[in-house]
């Protein structure tokens, strides 16, 4: 069935389910209004009267349409004037027109899925490992280690030895001198350069 209804000083064809824009109506969104102008209403090639048929419709959204801009402009005057103007719409979605509601499709419904064969040989759970709680830990058979630390004074301090003196115990030589270090050039300053030699005189 569809109607044509005006509001807002348009016509507008519709159809149950019909979403459409329409000028400005006063509610938000989730209002339910009715439309009481119908110019004409029909089922399929016949026309029906419209004495006292009225259009149902839901507010789904107040919106604004695209910015038209004015722009005024006299010449040789020195007069320009421009503005934006964006107008108020109402977004309607049809729910009846009189009695004839609008249509829910039922969805399909979902066909069961056939169960899957059993499977012919199970596998054998294996058993679980547990721990015994009456089982002892083994034991551990250790030597103690031998105490690192000196047994007298005399050991823990030995007399300190110089650096030329021989070592201990060694049959020191007659002709053995102790060899001199060589001293560091780490922190030595710098050899100076060679005085230039004075240009010998005629």
């Amino acid at each position: 069935m569809f109607a044509v209804v005006r509001t807002g000083g348009k016509q507008y064809r519709v159809h149950p389910g019909d979403k459409i824009v329409v000028e400005k109506l006063d509610g938000s969104a989730g209002d339910k209004i009715t439309l009481g102008d119908v110019l004409l209403a029909g089922d399929g090639g016949s026309l029906k009267s419209t004495d006292g048929l009225t259009v149902a419709a839901e507010i789904v959204a107040q919106a604004k349409g695209d910015k038209v801009t004015v722009f005024k402009k006299r010449r040789r005057h020195n007069y320009r004037r421009k503005k934006g103007h964006r107008q108020q719409h109402t977004i309607l979605k049809i729910v009846a027109i009189g009695d004839h509601k609008e249509q829910k499709k039922a969805a399909p419904k979902a066909e069961a899925k056939p169960e899957a064969p059993a499977k012919a040989a199970a596998a054998p759970a294996k058993p679980a490992k547990t721990k015994p709680a009456d089982q002892a830990p083994a034991e551990v058979n250790a030597q103690p280690t031998e105490n690192p630390a000196p047994e007298n004074e005399a050991q823990a301090n030995p007399p300190a030895q110089s650096v030329d003196a021989p070592a201990k115990g060694s049959k020191a030589k007659a002709n053995d001198k102790p060899t001199a270090k060589t001293p560091s050039t780490k922190n030595a300053a710098p050899a100076k350069a060679a005085a230039k030699k004075s240009p010998k005189k005629k």
